[in-house]
């Protein structure tokens, strides 16, 4: 069909298409130019985000031409939830997180050459729009009966209703297309697949208003083996900027994927060739032990989203925490990070007394790494607790703040893989 067609169909990446031989045919004619859109209703990108802009790299590597879109415009307004309706955020912090979403956009793409990337805001074109002229040009070519058939406004419908604004929220991004059709012959439109309604009324619109053939392309929207949802940990989403979510969790995320689940996440996510690919699953199908496939994923993704030094500084701060590696050579800041994802205790400076930390069955009932102080004196006897790597035998032993790594961190474990943190502040 087409190399690049062939590509993603093998990867799973084709929800629905309005016409893939179609599409293919046009790929294989030469460059078009497609977009993705991305609403800033929240100060950073996230996995689902991720997914698209590495279908849009993919697009970018075979020669086509991408505009990754902002939504100033349309996150002001909000894509309607089945659950219900938004609470609208103040124009200033959306503008702010527009800014943002932009800045982390610019990271993944390649801006020179004749399939340079562009970023575009949608607040260009539809802040100065006359509302007239608005319902009568564009608003004319729209059925509210189809619009009604679409499944989170059915739901809201059935439910305590939906306003005007997001209701209209179809028309607007319907214009989008239309006015990167018409400024940069844009001929494709990719999103997730709750974006398919949405992307085919601009396909529709575009068809009535300049009588042209342009094309929408869904992705599968990505759930766990377990049907539990993707992107999401028990602290919450999965962000792909380092003050939300950590180089150290996101690694962690990656790593921690099930058996079952992470072919799919390479097929997905990772920008390796088939061949290797396939010779991951087979490692995990081997010997899942080893997790290799897991990390060869979470190694390619943190360094894309966070880069090679923050890559290896998270792996470090994990030899580190789990194989005894040198605790006091890794960064202080991904050190704090990474004991923050798991049981910790903060103990104020000002309560260090001569200079030591309570004593070790005290630090280990603080973190949460033992129940009681009792269970703690058993791990201990047993030879299973450890300061620092360090195992320890003697129930009364206070750490001097000397063995404070970076000044204010401690690793307390309980066997080989359970870890815990005391962090000292102020």
């Amino acid at each position: 069909m087409n190399a690049l067609i062939d590509d993603l169909s093998w990867r799973g990446l084709i929800a629905s298409s309005t016409d893939l031989d179609a599409l293919a045919t046009q790929l294989a004619e030469g460059p078009i130019t497609y977009y993705v859109g991305f609403d800033p209703t929240a100060p950073s990108l996230h996995l689902g985000n991720l997914l698209q802009i590495q279908t849009m790299r993919r697009f970018q590597a075979h020669g086509h031409r991408p505009l990754a879109l902002v939504g100033g415009a349309t996150g002001l307004i909000g894509d309607p939830k089945m659950t219900g309706e938004r609470t609208l955020n103040a124009v200033d912090v959306v503008v702010d997180w527009g800014s943002r979403l932009r800045r982390e956009l610019e990271r993944f793409f390649d801006f020179d050459g004749p399939a340079a990337a562009q970023v575009v805001n949608n607040y260009d074109w539809t802040h100065g729009v006359n509302v007239i002229e608005f319902l009568r040009d564009i608003g004319k070519h729209f059925s509210v009966n189809r619009m009604l058939d679409r499944e989170a406004v059915a739901a809201r419908l059935a439910g305590d209703g939906i306003s005007f604004t997001e209701f209209s929220y179809q028309v607007l991004q319907s214009h989008d297309y239309l006015q990167l059709f018409r400024s940069h012959d844009c001929r494709l439109q990719m999103g997730g697949s709750d974006q398919w309604g949405n992307i085919t009324a601009g396909v529709d619109l575009i068809r009535r208003v300049e009588g042209a053939h342009v094309h929408a392309l869904t992705t599968p929207l990505v759930t766990r083996a377990d049907g539990t949802k993707f992107g999401k940990t028990e602290s919450g989403t999965v962000w792909l900027d380092a003050s939300v979510t950590s180089p150290y969790a996101f690694y962690q995320f990656w790593l921690n994927s099930d058996d079952s689940d992470v072919a799919t996440y390479l097929r997905l996510y990772s920008m390796r060739p088939h061949s290797q690919i396939e010779q991951l699953e087979a490692a995990t199908l081997a010997d899942p032990a080893k997790r290799e496939a897991q990390r060869a994923l979470a190694r390619e993704l943190t360094t894309l989203v966070h880069g090679e030094r923050a890559t290896v500084a998270v792996e470090a701060a994990a030899y580190a925490l789990f194989d005894d590696g040198d605790l006091f050579a890794v960064p202080g800041d991904v050190l704090g990070a990474a004991l923050r994802e798991v049981p910790h205790a903060e103990i104020a400076r000002a309560d260090l007394a001569d200079g030591l930390l309570p004593d070790v069955v005290d630090l280990f009932t603080r973190a949460g790494l033992s129940p009681s102080r009792g269970a703690a004196r058993r791990t201990i006897g047993e030879g299973g607790a450890y300061v620092n790597n360090v195992r320890v035998t003697d129930e009364g032993y206070r750490p001097p703040a000397s063995d404070l790594v970076d000044g204010q961190f401690l690793v307390l474990r309980r066997g080989r893989k359970t870890i815990a943190g005391i962090l000292v502040v102020g």
